[in-house]
């Protein structure tokens, strides 16, 4: 599929269906307030919207699962429905089982892992068949947005490079390691880093505008012609501190997969919270030893441990105000990652009785909050401050069966060559030589084997058994047959 340009639509309104309304955005204002307060602490993300409220939480928006169906909202292509384009690679037929979000729907999806949900259209415009959804929503946290970029200056006015290789981590990364706040991508290769709290002067380009291709990884947007995408830099971070009652955090080095042998702590500390609600909206552990695992701040004991056979529910709560979060991975395989939203509530939350969510989150938030409010309060009493003095606990490394077996068939052997060496010298002893008053008698007991007499003056006589080279040798004179 080429990429397609089309019209813009408006970044601050959606219609889904039949649902209507504003989307939990805030002004370029709101936005230039709370990143100055980043700016000035560098302590979490910058959030411009209730992140629970976001409907994609992937640089691509692969999870997004909302309603749109139409290109744009104002002047856009309709949808067609998914069991209806049996003519094209997608449709219901070839993924019956809602693979991708697919299903007898005409939403706007991205089941080929593309950098932005898209949709078949009915009218074909030069041969091009679908389009990229441009969906307000579907922006994930610490995504500040597509921008134009004049280039005198540019937006961001800090370091920058190029790259053949780029993604979103590694431009990330390397602004991070700079020490600036907000990094950018361009054309696919470019790197832009900078604190500039005007980025937005030249004005905001439609989500659509910055969909080239990393040229490092294709299923992610690295900005366009003109055009950077902006993200925050703590995004995929290995750690931080946080104290906002709201924040996304997210698996190091996202949105690219996490590396190998990684151990990272997150501090969530709310003071005067009573609980704090947990959702992961991402979770895909490769394997049972990487693991995320929260712990009691002040304590360091294990609440939740989670991993690719345990995985998360769809939200629970933890009655703690200070919570540290921890991921560890090993040396042998990767995967996407997770993202978890987190919110701090100063009062208990209220249960809806009728809530199938409810219901099923029940058992582990109860299980969670008996665990922890007994040393909470111990905690909070004496003011004690955690410490992490050792790592969380890793998974039990079982030893599999078959090596059991091994080393118990190789300690049965040792023992059997133990017994069999002794029960040889015990027979080597019983056959030592006999004395010579029993020569004759022994002479006539060994037919066939050929005996040695040495006889010297003033010594015994000593008889032993002599193997002799073959049959035509010389005998000594004193050898019997």
């Amino acid at each position: 599929r080429s990429v397609p340009r089309r019209c813009a639509g408006d970044k601050r309104h959606r219609s889904f269906g039949s649902r209507t309304g504003r989307v939990g955005t805030a002004s370029a204002m709101d936005c230039l307030t709370a990143l100055l307060v980043t700016l000035a602490s560098g302590f979490a993300l910058v959030l411009c919207r209730d992140p629970f409220q976001s409907e994609c939480y992937t640089a691509n928006g692969a999870d997004y699962r909302g309603n749109q169906n139409q290109t744009s909202m104002h002047g856009g292509k309709p949808c067609l429905f998914w069991n209806e384009t049996f003519q094209h690679p997608y449709n219901t037929l070839k993924y019956p089982n809602g693979e991708g979000g697919l299903g007898l729907h005409n939403y706007c999806r991205n089941p080929d892992g593309d950098v932005s949900p898209w949709c078949y259209i009915a009218e074909h415009e030069d041969g091009v068949y679908w389009k990229y959804c441009d969906i307000p929503a579907c922006r994930m946290p610490g995504h500040l947005g597509c921008y134009r970029d004049l280039g005198d200056p540019p937006p961001l006015t800090g370091s920058s490079e190029t790259s053949n290789k780029l993604t979103i981590q590694t431009c990330i990364s390397f602004c991070r390691s700079q020490r600036f706040k907000i990094a950018g991508m361009e054309s696919g290769y470019a790197c832009f880093c900078g604190n500039n709290p005007d980025y937005w002067r030249y004005g905001e380009a439609i989500s659509t505008e910055c969909n080239s291709v990393c040229f490092g990884d294709h299923t992610q947007p690295c900005g366009g012609d003109g055009r950077v995408i902006l993200f925050d830099t703590l995004t995929g971070a290995c750690g931080g501190n946080y104290t906002s009652q709201m924040a996304v955090i997210y698996s190091p080095d996202f949105p690219d997969t996490y590396a190998t042998g990684r151990a990272c702590y997150w501090t969530i500390q709310v003071p005067g919270a009573s609980q704090i609600q947990f959702n992961f909206t991402l979770f895909d552990i490769k394997d049972s030893t990487d693991m995320v695992e929260l712990l009691d701040g002040y304590t360091n004991q294990v609440l939740v441990r989670l991993d690719s056979r345990n995985r998360p529910p769809v939200s629970f709560n933890i009655s703690l105000d200070s919570i540290i979060l921890y991921f560890f991975s090993d040396r042998i395989n990767q995967a996407q990652g997770f993202a978890v939203v987190y919110k701090a509530f100063k009062e208990h939350l209220p249960e809806n009785p009728t809530d199938p969510k409810a219901k099923t989150n029940q058992s582990l938030a109860e299980m969670i909050t008996e665990r922890t409010n007994l040393s909470v309060n111990a905690a909070r009493s004496s003011k004690i401050l955690y410490v992490i003095t050792t790592s969380p606990s890793r998974p039990s490394s079982s030893m599999p069966g078959w090596t059991i077996y091994i080393l118990i068939a190789v300690l049965i052997l040792t023992v059997i060559a133990i017994l069999g060496k002794v029960l040889l010298h015990v027979a080597m002893k019983s056959h030592r030589a006999p004395s010579a008053g029993n020569v004759r008698d022994f002479h006539q007991g060994s037919t066939g084997e050929i005996w040695s007499i040495f006889y010297k003056p003033s010594t015994s006589i000593s008889i032993f058994k002599k193997k002799l080279k073959g049959q035509n040798d010389d005998r000594n004179p004193l050898v019997g047959e």
